[in-house]
This record gives structure tokens, sequence and C-alpha cells, in this order.
């Protein structure tokens, strides 16, 4: 398996880091990569990681939920998590 440098990560949807994420967690539990392959495919499983994580973030902010006046019809949004 040829490991490219990190910098595609930023450009990949949350689906397809996911989907590189899951592969070299297969990967590294297989066990049979060369522990330089291994270090390798680690940092870019960190730098998934880090780009998903981030991509959950920003999904999050943008949920909002439906406010309901007292006769239970909406009159607007607000966040999902309001402070």
């Amino acid at each position: 398996m040829a490991v490219e440098g990190n910098e595609d990560v930023k450009a990949m949807s949350f689906e397809q880091a996911l989907d590189a994420l899951e592969k070299i967690v297969d990967d590294l539990e297989r066990g049979d990569v060369p522990l330089d392959q291994s270090i390798k495919i680690y940092e870019r499983g960190e730098a998934l990681k880090a780009h998903c994580d981030r991509l959950l973030k920003a999904a999050e902010d943008k949920v909002e939920k439906i406010r309901l006046s007292r006769d239970g019809k909406p009159v607007g949004t607000e966040p999902l998590d309001a402070d």
C-alpha cells in the first residue's frame, strides 16, 4: 500500500475520510504491515481523524431545533445547544 502525504485529507468529504480511516485501522489490526509503514499510516490516520472531528463539529454547529409557540406552531429556529 503506497502511503500518500496528508495534504489531500483536507479535500476529502467526511465519508471519504472515514472510509480511508477504516482501511488504516484494518491494516494495522492485521499486524502484517512493516513498522516504518505502520508509523506512516498511523500518522495519516491521525490526520484523517482530526479532519473527521472538524467536519462533525461544523455539522453540529449547523444543527438547529425548531422553536414552537405556546399553541405548538413553529415560530423560528435556535441553535440546538442554546446556552
